[in-house]
């Protein structure tokens, strides 16, 4: 178990600046002539962790600074008005904050840095630690009444080299008897369990006491993670308004099972008894995202039907834990439902959903009449909300700008910004363009492409084009912001960027979205040639180039062997090169078994169509300039597929350059060789298409 407890005596300081080189904040960005460039990018504060005071008066909210000199990033905390008047930034940390939290009465905010627990006062004066034990906290969460706080920390998992032989202290060995062993870009040494600890005020108010914390877990379940791994947190654990219990979202497998198998399940758990009960049993896919009534009455969360299926639709359930009755609410609705949040009389639920390529706000009665509360035509993606009210605080973005905090209209959904983090530095930058175009398809549909324009776009001028091919596969190209593949960005560089939505995309309804799965070599490939044909046929697109990642990169290894000279350049990030390769060389099972229709030694039609077409069967054909880049911590797609598609492109002979990140996984993220990564990015295909 884990302790954490307050300190004693006079209350301590902040750790002196000097345990970190700099103290990163808000810093001049230079732009040229009104260009937008990789360094301005990366350098624009990222807004998030927004939280409304108890009282309703202030919100709290996160901006993460990068300097890219010093090639790190830094959270520091904000606080203004909840009408957006007197923002001040009450940190100068040279190292992150995260968590940032309320006291029950809005006298203090309580926050994570370093793994340790501190508290301030709301104008960052009288900094005080919570927390002195060793052990580091990854995050918490207070109950209602804020006597407990239940909170993640790393508990050993693997089997250490002094567990096999004692005397061998050196030995760095892995011993491995199961699968699940690496995870997205670690092997797994350690995962994540929840902690329930008593939480005692102190010293007028000023301090928080933390308790041993106890393991929701039981002793038998110590293999599991709470939450699960790569990407969840402590949004799929929710306090019952009565502080008495728990519901949260566990995947209660491991090794084999675990890789196989996306069943997570809602759980119920009491924090006196330290017993569980499963709410969705018989539910065999994703089971997420639990969130209590503020009477207490019901739990609601998201739920796919089908098991293995990490892209099923995204459905809303709400559920009466006193007589254990389900009821779906938007069996009506077309689309995936996401980030839901209860109006504050327990009447209705918010939420988000990605509908016809924008992220929009949504509500529902308990009985799942839906409405639409963002118009149609608004063209941002809207973020999980808060209910204050008469209005909904959230966040939204869009191609042009990342997020900003926004008071929404629940009457007619209209939106104030409440922050301008970045209005000063985009305001100096040339707008672009785009559109969006609704291009036929080889088999008579309609699909939806976004088009963005160069600054200053003249039709009767020549430009070159990009077509991006997305991720997922099942993702969408919508209003959202990215340093990884901002389009933007792309379009400053003189590009004409084509986002198709093709098939596969998951704003189109369940359909559009199915179809991908087992057909990698088919219809969306057409797809992608029907937008690239589309443009092609305009007088004012020239010479024309493919980007994508993951399963976009996978298209773009497809792409470069089928083409027929449509294309005149190629760059593939972290692609997926040899299928029969990567099904036995990625962690989670349950994805290509799911979308590739089986194993490659599997003899159904599916499996044998999909293994017969993986891009390094087409190497023969390829001909077309090809840049790979992929990180060599990456364990989705391991850097071996990058590696064995340059190597086979430079043995046919093909213009071809690889750039390896040996500390980046899947995605590109330090600052220095994000800008390395988007200046390569840009010689490469300047050299081929301008």
């Amino acid at each position: 178990m884990m302790a954490l407890s307050s300190c004693a005596g006079q209350p301590s300081t902040e750790p002196a600046v000097h345990t970190s080189p700099k103290v990163i904040e808000k810093q001049s960005i230079t732009v040229t002539e009104g260009k937008f460039t990789p360094e301005v990018m990366l350098e624009l504060g990222r807004v998030s962790d927004y939280k409304l005071s108890p009282d309703g008066s202030k919100i709290l909210y996160s901006v993460t600074y990068t300097d890219i000199e010093e090639n790190r990033s830094v959270r520091q905390l904000f606080v203004m008005n909840s009408d957006g008047s007197e923002n001040k930034k009450i940190t100068h940390f040279a190292k992150s904050v995260s968590c940032p939290t309320w006291w029950k009465d809005g006298s203090r905010i309580i926050y994570l840095r370093g793994g340790k627990m501190f508290s301030m006062r709301p104008d960052g004066s009288d900094i005080r630690k919570v927390q002195q034990t060793p052990e580091e906290i990854e995050e918490f969460k207070f109950s209602p009444d804020f006597t407990k706080v239940m909170y993640t920390a790393q508990v050993q998992q693997a089997i250490r080299p002094t567990d096999d032989y004692p005397d061998l202290k050196a030995s760095t060995a892995r011993h491995i008897k199961d699968l699940m062993y690496r995870h997205w870009d670690h092997f797994v040494e350690t995962i994540p369990h929840t902690f329930v600890a008593q939480v005692k005020f102190t010293d007028g108010a000023a301090l928080i006491a933390v308790g041993e914390g106890k393991d929701i877990l039981t002793p038998e379940e110590k293999d599991f993670e709470l939450p699960t791994l790569p990407f969840g947190g402590l949004e799929q654990l929710d306090w019952s308004p009565d502080s008495r219990r728990i519901a949260y979202s566990c995947r209660k497998l491991k090794g084999k099972e675990y890789a196989f198998s996306t069943d997570t399940d809602i759980y119920l758990y009491d924090v006196t008894t330290g017993e569980s009960m499963n709410l969705t049993e018989g539910m065999p896919g994703y089971d997420t995202d639990p969130v209590w009534s503020p009477d207490g009455r019901y739990i609601a969360w998201i739920s796919m039907e089908r098991a293995g299926f990490e892209a099923d639709k995204q459905r809303l359930f709400i559920i009466d834990p006193a007589t254990m009755v389900r009821k779906e609410l938007s069996a009506d609705f077309k689309y995936n439902v996401s980030s839901p949040v209860w109006q504050k009389d327990s009447r209705a639920i918010y939420f988000c959903s990605l509908v016809n390529a924008l992220q929009a706000l949504y509500v529902t009665d308990l009985e799942g009449s839906i409405r639409r509360i963002t118009a149609e035509d608004c063209r941002y993606d809207f973020q999980s909300v808060i209910d204050d009210g008469e209005r909904l605080i959230c966040a939204n973005q869009s191609m042009s700008r990342p997020n900003e905090i926004v008071s929404v209209s629940k009457a007619d959904g209209s939106f104030t910004p409440l922050t301008h983090e970045n209005d000063d530095i985009l305001s100096r930058i040339e707008p672009e363009t785009y559109e969006e175009r609704w291009i036929t398809t080889t088999d008579g549909k309609k699909m939806h492409t976004w088009v963005v324009y160069p600054p200053h776009f003249d039709k009767e001028k020549v430009y070159p084009a990009m077509l991006f091919c997305t991720g997922g596969p099942q993702g969408t190209l919508s209003q959202s912001w990215s340093t990884r593949w901002n389009f933007k960005l792309m379009a400053h560089n003189g590009y004409i960027v084509i986002l198709p939505n093709r098939r596969g995309t998951t704003a189109f309804g369940q359909e559009w979205t199915d179809q991908i799965s087992g057909d990698y070599c088919g219809q969306n490939m057409e797809d992608y040639k029907s937008a690239a044909k589309a443009l092609k046929a305009e007088k004012f697109v020239g010479k024309m180039g493919a980007s994508g990642a993951s399963y976009g990169g996978y298209s773009i290894y497809y792409l470069a062997g089928t083409h027929n000279g449509m294309f005149d350049a190629f760059l593939s990030h972290a692609g997926i090169f040899n299928q029969e390769q990567m099904y036995m060389m990625t962690e989670e099972m349950w994805f290509p078994k799911w979308d590739n229709g089986g194993a490659p030694w599997d003899t159904n039609p599916t499996a044998v169509r999909h293994y017969r077409n993986s891009p390094h069967k087409l190497i023969k054909n390829w001909n077309t300039p090809i840049m790979v880049t992929h990180g060599e911590l990456d364990y989705r797609v391991p850097v071996e597929q990058g590696m064995a598609a340059f190597n086979a492109a430079q043995m046919m002979g093909v213009p071809s350059e690889m750039i390896l990140f040996p500390d980046e996984n899947h995605w590109i993220l330090k600052p220095q060789n994000a800008v390395h990564w988007h200046r390569a990015f840009y010689d490469w295909f300047d050299k081929w298409l301008k």
